[in-house]
């Protein structure tokens, strides 16, 4: 299995921050946001990691990261996305990179406190299909939004306005090899861009999608509030330890 994280996008929510560095090079307590989705694969024993970047500080992933040897990798990839294409489309940049095996795909600014390894098995466990995580939030509307049958995801709405449920897609993501051709398959959305949850729905009508709820904190870290928050969470994780 092999890990991607999407640390694209030009980070328009965060101005003037970003208009000197990439979003996922600025701090969450005491460390640049990438190394929070970095840490999270290699905790799970995913140690072959692609980041898909962007905008005009990409150069400064490689100046920060070199190829891993801090976080006990051989190597880290990379690839560039330009422009705001959707997470679907930073998706299809790695294709050649993923050569066929299954990936866990990471949104660059997805701060949690769970270690996935639990997670991560329990896909593998799968025959096939893909495997998400939610997470009950307060505001779900900013978000993905299962509707749930039972144990069943039977649709995602993205950022409704009438949530179905209390729950939010995180941006962690696990899939067979057949992401790729849904990728491919896709339209771009209203706003422009290919969307991953047109992706999760296709495993949905294939009947070969599974979920997991976290159990401990997740944050965002794309917006004002929400970058201060995941600071908070994490010093106060760091209090306890």
């Amino acid at each position: 299995m092999k890990g991607i994280i999407l640390a694209g996008g030009l980070g328009s929510r965060l101005r003037p921050l970003t208009k000197v560095t990439n979003k996922h090079l600025l701090p969450i307590y005491d460390k640049p946001m990438i190394y929070y989705p970095l840490e999270t694969l290699c905790q799970a024993g995913i140690d072959e990691i692609m980041i898909v970047t962007g905008g005009n500080s990409a150069g400064d992933f490689l100046r920060l990261l070199g190829n891993g040897r801090e976080f006990g990798l051989h190597d880290i990839y990379y690839t560039y996305q330009e422009g705001e294409g959707g997470i679907a489309d930073a998706l299809k940049l790695c294709e050649h990179f993923a050569e066929g095996d299954s990936v866990c795909v990471i949104l660059g600014d997805n701060i949690i406190e769970d270690d996935i390894t639990p997670y991560v098995e329990k896909f593998k466990a799968q025959a096939s299909g893909a495997r998400l995580l939610l997470k009950e939030v307060e505001d779900p509307e900013r978000f993905g939004v299962p509707e749930l049958d039972g144990d069943r995801i039977v649709r995602i709405d993205e950022k409704p306005d009438h949530p179905k449920s209390k729950y939010a897609v995180t941006g962690i993501y696990m899939y067979d090899g057949r992401v790729f051709d849904y990728c491919r398959d896709l339209k771009p959305s209203k706003r422009g861009e290919l969307e991953i949850t047109d992706v999760n729905n296709a495993y949905i009508a294939a009947g070969d999608l599974r979920y997991d709820v976290l159990s401990g904190w997740w944050t965002d870290a794309g917006q004002f509030e929400s970058l201060f928050h995941a600071s908070q969470l994490v010093a106060a994780q760091r209090a306890q330890h």
